[in-house]
């Protein structure tokens, strides 16, 4: 898992110098509305938008901000957009699944499928990568909440299947149906962890060499940037070398 970990630690870090505001709180909010609109604007009720809220505070998005996402929704002000996954293959041969929300299916999906021809890779028909992954759920906490013994134990009590902790801090796995009691018994007793979501965690990481790496960077940066793109995962892995060169 530690390539999975190198990826996202790697376009969260670039995502937070490079990415405009804007853009970023659009995407927050879209998924703030969709979960709201699909459930009830309860967040203490509806798991999806528990975790969008949360997503949006990691940012630092105005409570404004995340209220007015949830009136939009309340108020049937919301546009129906469409969840979509795309799953294709980068440089390398490295597996790439992409989830998008879009009021225009065509159009996302030519577009989708040019930023894959432009990096080098190429889209796939939907269930051609997503069995090198599985569908988890998954709640981040800081170093700080507890050592890793202490999350461990907790985690393994409130039903998770599994735990990475590092100085980064706590990652802590649980089936997709169990994210929501377990998020809620280790927010008890922890606090509000900086992440309660779904997940696509590769079963194994790619290494792929700097040559690739950096092409595949490159594909996951264009992906993000996409207005429909919601999430990107990958299962590849970055050298040391890469890593230290991309800072």
């Amino acid at each position: 898992m530690a390539g999975h970990s190198q990826f996202k630690n790697i376009m969260h870090r670039k995502g937070r110098q490079d990415a405009q505001r804007s853009k970023l709180f659009s995407k927050l909010a879209r998924e703030i509305t969709v979960a709201a609109k699909m459930g009830t604007p309860d967040p203490a009720m509806n798991p999806r938008l528990r975790a969008a809220i949360l997503a949006a505070r990691a940012e630092n998005m105005p409570k404004d901000n995340i209220q007015r996402a949830i009136n939009k929704a309340s108020g049937g002000e919301a546009e129906n957009y469409e969840e979509i996954r795309y799953e294709g293959y980068g440089p390398g041969g490295a597996a790439v699944i992409v989830e998008a929300m879009t009021d225009n299916r065509n159009r996302t999906a030519s577009d989708v499928r040019s930023v894959f021809t432009k990096a080098g890779g190429n889209l796939a028909e939907t269930g051609a990568v997503a069995f090198m992954f599985d569908h988890v759920g998954v709640i981040e906490f800081d170093a700080k909440a507890a050592d890793a013994d202490t999350m461990l134990d907790a985690a393994i009590e409130a039903g998770a299947d599994d735990v990475e902790s590092d100085e980064n801090g706590h990652t802590v796995y649980c089936e997709q149906s169990a994210l929501g009691e377990v998020t809620k018994t280790l927010e008890g007793r922890f606090g509000e962890p900086r992440k309660s979501a779904l997940t696509w965690k590769p079963q194994n990481a790619v290494a792929v060499d700097d040559e690739a790496g950096e092409k595949l960077v490159r594909l996951v940066e264009a992906l993000e940037d996409h207005d429909d793109v919601q999430n990107v995962y990958g299962n590849f892995e970055l050298s040391e070398s890469l890593m230290a060169k991309m800072g």
